[in-house]
């Protein structure tokens, strides 16, 4: 009786950790731009899903001041500001708002027009992007639809080369 007890014990235990998590993250279940609850630098300013602009390809991109990586595509995204003119790059971190700034400042990206730096006040984001890493950047196309989605830095033209394909 006790080896038949063990060895159903053995078999439920097996199951169970094979069992494998399948559920898809949150951006991948719903491929849009998500809901937004954002503040800028100002600090009195939220920034939602409405204001994004129309017709234009959005970049989502997840930062920390701290990361290494996020500072080389700040310096990249700066360099080739006239490549990136035409897709809204939005840049979100959960750092409070005096680092945002300095970060703003420091790589020129106030400068440009179709730059936003806010903050998630709620970390709402984080968890719908299932991030692993920083940055963390998800690809819009025009009508809001994801494009891809990337864990880590990415090159500025293969980025482009990204959002062309989805015309």
């Amino acid at each position: 009786m006790k080896t038949v007890l063990l060895l159903l014990c053995t078999t439920i235990s097996l199951h169970l950790f094979a069992q494998k998590d399948t559920m898809l993250p949150p951006y991948q279940r719903y491929p849009n731009v998500p809901p937004l609850q954002l503040l800028l630098q100002d600090s009195a300013t939220k920034y939602t899903k409405a204001d994004l602009p129309k017709k234009k390809p959005v970049l989502v991109m997840m930062f920390s001041p701290d990361c290494d990586h996020c500072q080389h595509t700040a310096e990249a995204f700066a360099a080739n500001a006239d490549k990136l003119k035409d897709i809204h790059i939005l840049m979100i971190t959960t750092a409070p708002l005096h680092r945002m700034k300095e970060f703003a400042e420091t790589y020129k990206l106030s400068a440009m027009a179709n730059v936003v730096m806010a903050k998630d006040i709620y970390y709402l984001l984080p968890p719908f992007f299932d991030m692993r890493s920083f940055p963390f950047m998800a690809l819009y196309n025009k009508k809001g639809d994801l494009i891809k989605a990337v864990d880590g830095s990415i090159a500025v033209d293969k980025l482009l080369e990204l959002f062309n394909s989805s015309k």
